[in-house]
């Protein structure tokens, strides 16, 4: 048995912020939930994990961390020994083995459209930015929020360098010994859903597909997140 209610933290992907969570949040906390939604760099897989362990290190008592695409991988790595975290809960995500990467796992299958939608910034140090093209917003990365909605998140996205989403996972990944949960958006055209099919299977997770729904499931299905997440969060304390 848990001793102590879980924090639930939330780690956002790339060409998004926390704020995409906010319906999220408003549920959980209206449920009583105490939550975190942690700020992720975006800048390098290793970089970005250890940001977030940082964050994890702070917070007293159990956890129930949750990770939406590129948010994903940074999880698993971030959770990897750390006996705070009871469960993984991932969104549409990337639940890498070591040595693979976010761009690697997206080809695995086809039918991503990552790729085309694609808006590289050069950076003074020779990294690039990575932006998802607006033009494309809707219909790639959220094809089942409003037009209206999906405007404002392709406004204020914030990139993820390209080095970031290239980069291998390494060393132990916490899907392999932290209890995980897995999200599947059905309809989604940047990680396909057969690609979070493999991965879900692989990691042993309880699964949930979410019919219809795009890469953005966690803003245009809110109510089925949290069911997901606070599962997670019953079991973890049961355990």
């Amino acid at each position: 048995m848990v001793s102590g209610k879980p924090t639930i933290v939330l780690v956002h992907g790339a060409f998004a912020d926390s704020s995409g969570f906010n319906a999220v949040v408003k549920r959980l906390v209206t449920d009583g939930h105490s939550v975190v939604a942690a700020a992720n760099p975006l800048r390098g897989l290793a970089f970005d994990a250890a940001q977030v362990k940082a964050l994890l290190d702070t917070i007293e008592g159990p956890i129930v961390l949750v990770g939406h695409s590129y948010g994903g991988a940074v999880i698993s790595t971030a959770a990897a020994g750390n006996a705070s975290v009871k469960a993984l809960v991932y969104l549409a995500a990337f639940v890498p083995e070591t040595g693979e990467s976010a761009q690697s796992l997206v080809e695995k299958f086809p039918g991503s459209t990552v790729g085309e939608s694609l808006k590289p910034v050069p950076l003074p140090d020779g990294q690039v930015d990575l932006y998802i093209d607006p033009k494309v917003f809707h219909p790639h990365f959220a094809a089942d929020v409003s037009a209206e909605e999906a405007a404002l998140y392709s406004i204020t996205q914030r990139p993820a360098t390209g080095a970031a989403l290239g980069e291998p996972a390494t060393g132990p990944q916490a899907w392999h010994t932290i209890p995980n949960y897995n999200l599947i958006s059905g309809a989604d055209r940047i990680i396909p859903p057969a690609t979070q099919e493999f991965m879900a299977q692989r990691s042993g997770a309880k699964t949930q597909v979410v019919e219809g729904a795009s890469h953005m499931v966690f803003v245009s299905r809110p109510g089925a997140t949290v069911a997901l997440i606070e599962t997670a969060l019953q079991e973890a304390q049961e355990a």
